[in-house]
């Protein structure tokens, strides 16, 4: 991960070279960006790398058995509340796929913006035989269409990106070449509102998903 800080917002793009995996790399890697930015700016926008933005949880972490997928599902949903409750203004720039923990990032954040493409972006729980944890229940519900709901969350339904606007998972989408830019522009504009005034009804409009997720991690 690299970060910059332009116009007071936080920029910090997630590029491991490969699907941008959530492991436990790229958590820490969010959680400093989180961290950094609560510091040193009033926004912050996460871009993936070209063609991808995650791939979801990594499976090479599944493979060693039980106890280490729990570890890293319970790690990335701590992660994933954290963006989903960050008191300053979240902004994705989504620049490609988005499967899985990848698509429930662009759930917990507040304005996603997508890279127009043949790319696939939702939760494919159902299709590989896994149960969507409480944590990923709670942020669709939160962000997805009510009209979209069953097809993305039960049946695996993976979306263009102008369907994923539609659906919820996107808010707009934009040629690649000027997604980034117009990213930064949208989270310098949010950056500029009342930072108090932005947090109190951020977390009071997703209080009752919030208090679920910790319930479910308790």
């Amino acid at each position: 991960m690299t970060t910059e800080i332009k116009q007071n917002v936080l920029i910090a793009t997630l590029d491991d070279g490969k699907a941008n995996a959530v492991g436990h790399t790229l958590i820490d890697q969010v959680n400093a960006a989180l961290d950094e930015s609560s510091k040193s700016a009033a926004a912050i926008l996460l871009v993936g790398r070209p063609g991808v933005f995650s791939a979801g949880f990594d499976l090479k972490e599944f493979q060693k058995g039980p106890d280490a997928t729990t570890a890293l599902v319970n790690k990335g949903a701590t992660m994933l509340l954290r963006l989903f409750q960050h008191p300053q203004p979240v902004v994705m720039a989504c620049t490609g796929h988005a499967v899985a923990a990848g698509a429930l990032m662009l759930l917990a954040a507040d304005t996603r913006l997508g890279a127009e493409g043949q790319f696939s972006i939702g939760l494919n729980e159902t299709a590989i035989g896994m149960p969507l944890p409480e944590f990923g229940m709670q942020l669709a519900a939160a962000r997805l269409s009510r009209r979209h709901l069953t097809s993305a969350v039960v049946q695996s339904r993976m979306f263009d990106p102008q369907a994923a606007v539609d659906a919820g998972y996107l808010d707009q989408v934009e040629p690649a070449d000027a997604l980034v830019d117009t990213a930064l522009q949208t989270a310098a504009q949010l950056a500029e509102l009342p930072a108090e005034a932005y947090a109190t009804n951020k977390l009071g409009s997703r209080a009752a998903f919030i208090a679920a997720i910790e319930k479910s991690l308790a």
